[in-house]
């Protein structure tokens, strides 16, 4: 029986992944470069994904293409994520860097609980979908099972093109550069005049790109309701404790296992499915307790 099933809980596993992994990949990247575990990360997710049924819906009528509704997705979570992103950073983050960790914590988490309020005044408390984006990119036939091609394709490409893009930023671009400099060590890399400030600002928009764009890739095969933030930031908080604070290659494979696993116990032991991914990452704490990819530091005496 795990045998039948195991081909269909793989395609599964790796599509829910692949989202988990755009918003892990947003908060990891922001925690490694700014020290900030920022909770209102949540936040937008919920703003991509509704913002993204919004604008489906209103596009949808107008054109009978299955491209414009698809590209709505990226253009939102582009928009929404500069601007939402680049004011969180300016507003509030920037002038809490110099506070204790749960400080800031608990600062982030104070912006989440508005944002919260702010989502369900703009868009109140019935669901949203961008459903129309699947039914029209059609289905894909696997041996006896159909599965959606925006499931199957669209989901994944775009979760490693995104994974393929910021590791090329980090490792082959000067600014790039400057901001893994920035992510070993600020004070010497503020010493031999990198702009922290200016570095810091782009990290965290680029983060808050990547939780959005989660939302917004999330929207047509979910939908979205009050508290759909709250729910995507513990199960990041658990691929990103299980990879290692600030590891986004360590992310990606974090949010296989977890997605691959969860989809396994969805078909063997569906009582287990909400706790597959803190199960997981105790697991994984109790044996590396700053998680599985992360190493060694030197110690300032």
């Amino acid at each position: 029986m795990f045998l039948n099933i195991l081909p269909l809980a793989l395609v599964d596993g790796i599509a829910y992944a692949s989202l988990l992994f755009l918003v892990s990949m947003g908060l990891t990247l922001i925690f490694g470069v700014m020290g900030i575990l920022n909770v209102a990360h949540g936040s937008f997710y919920a703003f991509g994904g509704y913002a993204a049924s919004t604008l489906v819906m209103l596009l949808a009528p107008t054109t009978q293409s299955a491209l414009i509704p698809l590209l709505s997705l990226f253009l939102t979570a582009i928009v929404v994520g500069i601007v939402l992103g680049g004011l969180m950073e300016v507003v509030l983050i920037r002038r809490t860097l110099g506070y204790d960790p749960t400080l800031k914590l608990l600062i982030t988490f104070g912006a989440f609980l508005m944002l919260e309020d702010v989502q369900r005044l703009i868009w109140g408390a019935q669901p949203y979908s961008a459903n129309e984006v699947v039914s029209r990119l059609g289905n894909i036939e696997l041996g006896d099972i159909t599965y959606t091609t925006y499931q199957l394709v669209v989901v994944p490409v775009t979760a490693l093109v995104a994974y393929v893009a910021l590791e090329y930023f980090l490792k082959r671009t000067n600014l790039g550069k400057q901001t893994v400099a920035i992510t070993h060590n600020r004070e010497v890399a503020t010493a031999l005049g990198i702009n922290a400030r200016k570095i810091g600002f782009i990290t965290f928009v680029i983060g808050a790109v990547l939780g959005v764009l989660g939302g917004a890739m999330a929207s047509p095969t979910t939908s979205l309701v009050p508290g759909a933030g709250t729910d995507m930031i513990v199960l990041s908080f658990a691929v990103v404790a299980t990879a290692g604070l600030g590891q986004v290659t360590g992310a990606l494979i974090a949010a296989l296992l977890i997605g691959i696993v969860r989809s396994i116990s969805v078909y063997m032991a569906p009582e287990l499915e909400v706790a597959v991914p803190y199960i997981i990452m105790v697991l994984v704490l109790i044996i590396r307790p700053h998680g599985l990819f992360t190493v060694a530091q030197a110690r300032t005496i």
